[in-house]
């Protein structure tokens, strides 16, 4: 029986993974928490990576405080790069698969058209600078490596922006929402979906793909779909984001291009409204 490491499996990606879990029982699968696999204890990774000795490992943990990043460099860099390193290293050695989780963050926000796997990568804070230094790490020892790519992840499980605004949206009588960062959010599910699609597709098909749920829209339209979806009545303002300063800048424009894993892995993407629904409904 091929047996499945998922790391980080605490966190969103892993918890949905956890839950898709039961829909491949042909699998052995190991949800490893920071104690099983110590992504911020290099010393003692590698070997236990050698103790699950994993068929195929997916990458979900990661340092993902992105304002706290800004003063915890050293701790995000050994997260979101060195750990990666060891991580497609092993991979690479011991012939196990490997789907690392990344970020549009390694984007500086300064184009204006859907970002493909090809565009150039230049991040604007640190968390987005370990992320890419982890790709690039990623690809140079592993190319039999997939990287996905994705954008303002949410799910029922842990804290979110989702379930941050639903509690603001019934506790306030008005909030402010920025308005002008464009991307698409994903729900943790269809991602942990897709990742399942590609374990089990026919062909394995390395390089860089792009997944988020599909239309564009700024986090004040968000806000407004959660609102809707949820019923709640409170006055939602848009603002620019001058008027909420973060210690991380973000970049203004995110919206990822999905054509090449739709086109690759035959992938369905669903649109965001669609998958919110299905989460806030649960």
């Amino acid at each position: 029986m091929k047996k499945i490491l998922v790391t980080g499996a605490s966190g969103q990606l892993g918890s949905e993974l956890k839950v898709l879990s039961n829909n491949y029982p042909q699998f052995e699968w190991i949800f490893a928490d920071r104690t099983q696999v110590s992504l911020d204890n290099l010393s003692v990774l590698q070997s236990q990576l050698e103790t699950i000795d994993p068929d195929f490992i997916l990458n979900c943990g990661a340092y993902t405080a992105v304002d706290k990043a800004e003063t915890e460099q050293k701790l995000a860099d050994i997260v979101n790069h060195l750990a990666v390193t060891i991580i497609a290293q092993y991979a690479k050695d011991n012939s196990a698969k490997l789907i690392h989780i990344s970020t549009d963050y390694v984007f500086d926000g300064t184009s204006s058209i859907a970002l493909t796997e090809e565009a150039i990568t230049q991040p604007i804070n640190v968390y987005g600078a370990t992320k890419r230094a982890g790709e690039l790490a990623c690809l140079e020892v592993n190319s039999d490596g997939i990287i996905i790519r994705t954008s303002w992840v949410y799910s029922r499980f842990g804290t979110n922006f989702v379930k941050t605004m639903q509690r603001l949206l019934q506790e306030r009588d008005s909030i402010g929402v920025v308005n002008d960062q464009v991307g698409s959010p994903t729900y943790a599910a269809d991602l942990a979906q897709v990742m399942m699609d590609i374990v089990t597709a026919q062909e394995w098909i390395p390089g860089i793909y792009n997944y988020s749920n599909e239309s564009e829209i700024s986090w004040y339209e968000f806000v407004l779909a959660i609102q809707e979806i949820g019923g709640y009545i409170c006055e939602v303002n848009g603002i620019p984001s001058s008027a909420y300063p973060t210690p991380a800048k973000r970049p203004a424009f995110s919206l990822l291009d999905k054509s090449k894993i739709k086109e690759v892995f035959s992938i369905n993407v669903p649109h965001y409204k669609d998958s919110l629904r299905r989460c806030m409904r649960l």
